[in-house]
């Protein structure tokens, strides 16, 4: 009996050791000569921080934000993305600032058309940060940043997201770790960290003191925010479920910004102790289909998956494209369902596309592109009805294309 334990132990730390190792090959697998590094998850060699975010202006422009030294800088294309004017700066004092993937500077527009952008400011201790926020009246000049949170401590406030509310208000998330601070000094355990949001009612030129979404998120993926047929916030991100599930959660935001309900979304049971770095999407039909798509291990293996969230769990559960898929994006408008996310081929990394006219029920596939060089996570954005993939890439730059 002593044997067969023995055994049966050593087999369970070996498939421990096996899922974090893929943890690291599908990090590496996402982008040739490239790699993620953050808290709770695995750190490897620097790589080119590439993060960037796209969004249509009312006018039909194509507006990004990059990140270059100090700077946050906003470039605009007049011809989707196939040309670029002269970028402008937006802080105007330089600052650190976090552009990977996961945690990249962020952009929209106010309902009174200002242009508001946010991103991560690292502090000097190692995974701390402040979230920041600048305005522009005219996207030309914009107004000094500010830091979002009236927490101060040296402590995560990091991978924020940035959304427009149906009633005009704006909401910003992102992931806090004051209460496993409290919880360390207080002697208490704390799985992962906490995900808070601040609402502004004056079109982001101020915020109201933060609230609590949820204890125990994970510690390093991006959030997911869309706004419910009623207008008001849906927040979907990674979290840590007991006693180590690293599956996602669905909170939905009242106008001041605290959860009306929080609930459990995906049902992998993904055991592992670190970041994937590998956060969801989430997309709301006009008939109120919460369309989503997110990583995680099931059967031993990594994959993307798609679904419908419903109330009692998962709708249409399948996976996107091969074990090499990563950092899916989605975008809903009418029945139409757009999906766009990265995969390494062995040479070069492409860009996939599925689109879908009946409400998520069939897709049909197609390669937009492929780089073999370093690649950001692709987005899919809207311009009126029509759908885009945005992708930036090292050698290529970047690039809109249309998703007929």
């Amino acid at each position: 009996m002593m044997l067969k334990d023995g055994i049966r132990a050593m087999s369970q730390c070996l498939a421990l050791l096996a899922l974090a190792a893929m943890v690291v090959s599908v990090a590496k697998a996402q982008d040739p000569g490239t790699a993620q590094n953050g808290h709770g998850g695995t750190s490897q060699a620097a790589r080119p921080q590439l993060g960037t975010s796209a969004l249509f202006a009312p006018d039909g422009s194509l507006y990004a934000v990059t990140r270059e030294g100090g700077h946050v800088l906003l470039h605009r294309s007049g011809d989707a993305g196939q040309t670029w004017g002269a970028p402008v700066v937006v802080n105007e004092i330089p600052e650190p600032i976090s552009a990977d993937g996961e945690n990249r500077p962020k952009l929209e527009f106010a309902r009174d058309g200002g242009l508001l952008v946010t991103w991560t400011r690292p502090l000097t201790k190692r995974f701390t940060g402040e979230i920041r926020i600048a305005r522009s009246a005219d996207g030309e000049r914009f107004e000094p940043p500010y830091t979002v949170h009236r927490d101060r401590s040296e402590i995560t406030h990091r991978f924020e997201s940035l959304l427009v509310a149906g009633d005009g208000r704006v909401v910003v998330t992102w992931i806090d770790k004051r209460d496993l601070e409290t919880a360390s000094v207080e002697g208490r355990d704390y799985r992962g960290a906490a995900i808070y949001a601040a609402v502004s009612i004056d079109h982001g030129r101020s915020f109201a003191p933060e609230v609590k979404v949820a204890d125990h998120s994970c510690e390093c993926c991006r959030i997911a925010l869309a706004n419910d047929t009623d207008g008001l916030p849906l927040v979907f991100w990674r979290h840590v479920f007991e006693p180590n599930e690293r599956d996602h959660a669905l909170a939905k935001l009242g106008p001041d910004g605290a959860p009306q309900w929080v609930r459990r979304a995906t049902f992998d049971r993904w055991q592992i102790d670190a970041c994937p770095h590998h956060g969801p999407s989430l997309a709301v039909g006009p008939d109120g289909t919460r369309h989503a798509v997110w990583f995680n291990f099931t059967n031993g293996e990594g994959a993307v998956f798609y679904g419908r969230l419903v109330e009692d769990g998962i709708a249409g559960q399948r996976q996107l494209g091969g074990d090499r898929a990563a950092h899916a994006d989605i975008a809903a408008s009418g029945e139409r369902v757009a999906i766009v996310w990265k995969e390494f081929d062995g040479e070069r990394t492409q860009l996939h596309a599925e689109l879908s006219n009946d409400v998520g029920e069939t897709f049909s596939r197609r390669v937009l592109a492929a780089t073999a060089g370093a690649s950001d996570q692709p987005r899919v954005i809207r311009r009126g009805e029509a759908f885009f993939a945005f992708w930036r890439t090292e050698d290529e730059g970047m690039r809109g294309y249309p998703l007929p």
